[in-house]
């Protein structure tokens, strides 16, 4: 299946990072979620009930992130996994987060799919 919804680029900022001193400050991370399920019947009827509610998917995100503190954008990446997964019942999810931590880089990124 092909199918999929894609959020690209939600911006948020956590508390993540190995060292206290970098999880004591929220920081920048873009976060890209793919979900994939069959679009047919919600491109069928219009109607919202049969897809994802995506607006709900970043909102549920955000949230997870004002709870939580992270070492490893892996363990956040997998928890958005489930999250989604759990939540919103797609198919299969791919989740890609990108940290601006490293100097001379543009990112650092992490992508992992369930």
């Amino acid at each position: 299946m092909t199918d999929k919804i894609a959020i690209e680029d939600l911006e948020v900022h956590f508390h993540v990072g190995v060292p206290e001193e970098e999880r004591s400050e929220p920081q920048k991370l873009l976060i890209t979620i793919e979900m994939t399920l069959d679009l047919g019947p919600s491109g069928a009827t219009d109607n919202l009930a049969e897809t994802i509610d995506y607006y709900a998917v970043s909102q549920a995100v955000k949230t997870l992130g004002q709870a939580r503190r992270w070492k490893l954008i892996e363990a956040l990446a997998d928890d958005i996994c489930q999250l989604v997964l759990n939540d919103f019942k797609p198919n299969a999810v791919r989740v890609l987060i990108k940290k601006f931590i490293l100097p001379d880089t543009r990112w650092v990124s992490v992508e992992m799919s369930r």
